[in-house]
């Protein structure tokens, strides 16, 4: 389903269980979703309580919520630890369509019956739909062990489960919640969508087709049926069930989306540019949606108005390189050579970088503990750091000498370089070869203008791993400052490095080898990567006005980010 929680009515309202609750009470028998068999000592009510909160549940079940409403604020202000009143004004802020309110009050009420079912139940639902995953999926858990026959808690654990990226288990609470309420389409249709969500669609869509002969009114299942005929190939399956969804649900953004999508792949062009036209009145200005218009735009042979939303694109989205594709071949069909020979060259020379770019898992990596490191290595604590790294890099084959690497690293960005440098040579003593370290040195030799030594630790670096672009790119600094200008470009070039500075010198080599052409795309590349550095685009309009470039520097002054 296009939401990544979906809410699910219980078969009974709670008012039904809280008056069960309130029956034993007075007769003290145990019933599994009583509020009383949780409720603490501390919390019991006065008997004026308890008439109070029976006479607010009769108002509540008869049809006057607001007068409940009344009483149980003042079983409260009397009573503040009284669990079944939090319970029931949960209920009427629910039924009164203010959530968010109702589950403040269930978790309010949890606190003082911490066993209560319904209100774990309830309070696992509320954490769900705030994206509070890994809570819910605790009170969901635990409330599953005190009703192990409640379909509604499995239906709901199944969707925290799968939120934790704990799939498998999620399969088996949905199933759980199958084998205990078989005749319920929305259980089949969320088994369905979970099927699909992993490896088995086919197995999905047989459930979500079942789902459809329960009731087929169910909300989004045509979407789900459509999205699994999508996954399957089944092109022409989907678009009769999306079509079939966005007539029922014309605002469904999500299923007219995939629909748009759909027609894409069977090439209906107007069909789908007239679903891309309707979705970017709800989603204007989305880089999806103009690149997707402008494709069909050119396949409908109406090339200015396909150039003028890709350009638009461009000025919106300057990474998306697939619309230089796209404009290199509007281009050629209106005549105009030379524009469509720029733009496929951009386009060539984004996708080569692109490529490189998603090689660069370790340091994605690395990333998602940079910020926790540094803390560690400020509050002197080194070792838990390189710990943090090697659990983070636990079943890869990342070493021991990494993480001195790592550690080394991040003392050099910090400008703490006799510890940074002592921790890379550790490294590369326990491994002639890790990966990174002598770039690392490198970097920092470079930093203080030592270029010969610079240069001996980046051939160092290239002759463990002659196809590690950092130092490749590195290397082409170090021509570039010896004013070696061919090396430079060369090893710049070879790099296809996406850092906004080393674009920058190799625009300037190729400036110094009378090269405008080269330096102009670049440029431009260079202003993707680098747009949102204000200083960094004053530099490179400068460079290119210095060199004669006037026309590109203003385009490139104009698009700048602000």
């Amino acid at each position: 389903m296009p939401n990544w929680y979906d809410n699910k009515p219980k078969r009974e309202t709670g008012l039904v269980y809280l008056a069960v609750a309130f029956a034993t009470i007075t007769l003290g028998a145990f019933n599994p979703r009583s509020i009383a068999a949780s409720q603490s000592a501390g919390s019991a009510p006065t008997p004026a309580a308890s008439q109070q909160f029976h006479r607010a549940l009769e108002l509540a079940q008869h049809g006057d919520p607001e007068q409940a409403m009344t009483i149980v604020q003042q079983i409260l202000a009397a009573s503040p630890r009284y669990a079944p009143a939090f319970k029931l004004k949960g209920m009427l802020l629910q039924d009164a369509g203010h959530s968010a309110e109702a589950g403040a009050a269930f978790e309010e009420g949890l606190k003082y019956a911490p066993n209560d079912p319904d209100l774990i139940y309830e309070t696992g639902i509320y954490k769900l739909a705030t994206g509070d995953k890994t809570d819910a999926l605790k009170l969901l858990e635990d409330c599953a062990k005190l009703q192990p026959r409640d379909g509604d808690t499995f239906f709901y654990l199944a969707q925290a489960y799968h939120l934790n990226g704990r799939d498998d288990d999620a399969i088996h609470a949905i199933e759980r919640s199958a084998e205990l309420e078989p005749d319920n389409a929305a259980v089949w249709q969320k088994y369905g969508e979970l099927q699909c969500t992993g490896s088995d669609c086919a197995q999905g869509l047989k459930w979500l087709k079942k789902a459809e002969r329960m009731d087929a009114s169910l909300p989004h299942l045509g979407y789900d049926i459509g999205s699994a005929d999508y996954k399957l190939m089944d092109l022409a399956g989907a678009e009769q069930s999306l079509s079939h969804e966005i007539a029922a649900h014309p605002d469904d953004v999500t299923a007219l989306d995939l629909l748009a999508s759909t027609e894409i792949r069977l090439s209906n062009w107007q069909d789908a540019k007239d679903d891309y036209m309707r979705l970017s009145s709800s989603k204007p200005n989305d880089p999806d949606v103009m690149l997707s218009l402008g494709h069909c735009e050119l396949e409908l042979k109406d090339y200015s108005t396909a150039i003028s939303t890709l350009q638009r694109l461009l000025g919106i989205a300057p990474e998306r390189f697939v619309a230089h594709f796209y404009l290199s071949r509007a281009y050629v069909a209106i005549g105009n050579t030379e524009a469509a020979q720029h733009e496929a060259a951009l386009h060539q020379l984004m996708m080569s970088q692109s490529t490189f770019v998603g090689l660069g898992g370790r340091e994605a990596r690395e990333h998602i503990i940079t910020a926790e490191s540094h803390q560690l290595l400020a509050a002197h604590r080194k070792d838990e750091a390189r710990q943090l790294y090697l659990r983070n890099f636990k079943g890869t084959t990342a070493s021991v000498a990494d993480s001195w690497v790592f550690i080394g690293k991040l003392e050099l960005y910090a400008g703490d370089g006799s510890e940074g440098l002592k921790d890379l040579q550790h490294a590369l003593a326990l491994d002639p070869k890790v990966h990174g370290a002598h770039t690392c040195v490198g970097i920092y030799d470079l930093k203080l203008n030592k270029l010969d030594d610079a240069e001996a630790e980046f051939k160092a670096e290239l002759a463990n791993d002659p196809s590690y672009q950092l130092a490749i790119a590195e290397m082409g600094e170090v021509r570039y400052h010896q004013q070696r200008w061919q090396d430079a470009a060369t090893l710049l070039a070879k790099s296809k490095t996406v850092t906004p500075e080393l674009i920058y010198l190799l625009c300037d080599a190729y400036f110094h080898l009378n090269r405008p052409a080269d330096a102009d795309l670049n440029a431009e590349t260079a202003a993707v990567y680098g747009r949102h550095d204000p200083q960094f685009m004053l530099g490179l309009v400068e460079l290119l006005r210095r060199n004669g470039q006037t026309e590109l520097a203003a385009r490139l002054s104009a698009t700048a980010a602000p």
